[in-house]
């Protein structure tokens, strides 16, 4: 494996990150833009998010696809796949992804989506995941990312890769989205993952 190809993905998969840590903490900006003409079609700033976060979601798949495509010699899963890390990158991929449903069950997509910042009341939420995790959602993402590649890419030399690069990034947004930021009516504060 070149050096390029990850440094291309992590760029790449940065996006997401760099623009949530931006709406966060920049949220009266984010609002002005989403007052264009063009952007007002998206219904306000937290359809807004969330529309992002869809595109967002887009490009880390097709990353991943991407990933997993070329390193795996034009193959998406592996021909001989590791029963055991089959298995437990299965059982992680589960678990994230229910802890990722279980942030949007409990904060709705206001709550989810930035709604906080924009003026929506998010109730502090003291269930399950927030009763065990600070930061569920994020995760919830992390432990996806990781299982995916373990089911995958595992035992090739490229498999920590992407979800090293991931957790850099998921570890800094937990640090960055929510520094400085005044406490006037913020009740949950949490990201797309």
């Amino acid at each position: 494996m070149t050096v390029w190809p990850l440094l291309i993905a992590g760029a790449a998969l940065s996006l997401e990150r760099v623009a949530y840590a931006w709406i966060a903490r920049h949220p009266g900006a984010f609002r002005s833009i989403c007052a264009w003409p063009v952007m007002r079609r998206l219904g306000g700033p937290v359809s807004a998010v969330r529309a992002l976060f869809c595109a967002f979601k887009l490009l880390q798949f097709s990353i991943f696809a991407g990933w997993c495509y070329v390193f795996g010699n034009g193959s998406l899963v592996p021909a001989d796949p590791e029963p055991v890390a089959l298995a437990v990158g299965t059982a992680l991929l589960v678990a994230g992804q229910l802890l990722n449903a279980s942030v949007f069950y409990r904060l709705g997509s206001a709550g989810v989506f930035y709604g906080d910042r924009f003026g929506h009341e998010v109730p502090w939420c003291r269930a399950f995941p927030f009763s065990v995790l600070a930061h569920p959602q994020y995760v919830g993402a992390v432990l996806s990312i990781w299982g995916l590649f373990l089911a995958l890419r595992f035992p090739h030399g490229d498999w920590i890769a992407i979800p090293a690069i991931e957790t850099v990034y998921y570890v800094a947004s937990t640090l960055v989205e929510g520094r400085g930021l005044p406490r006037q009516g913020v009740r949950k504060r949490i990201s797309p993952t």
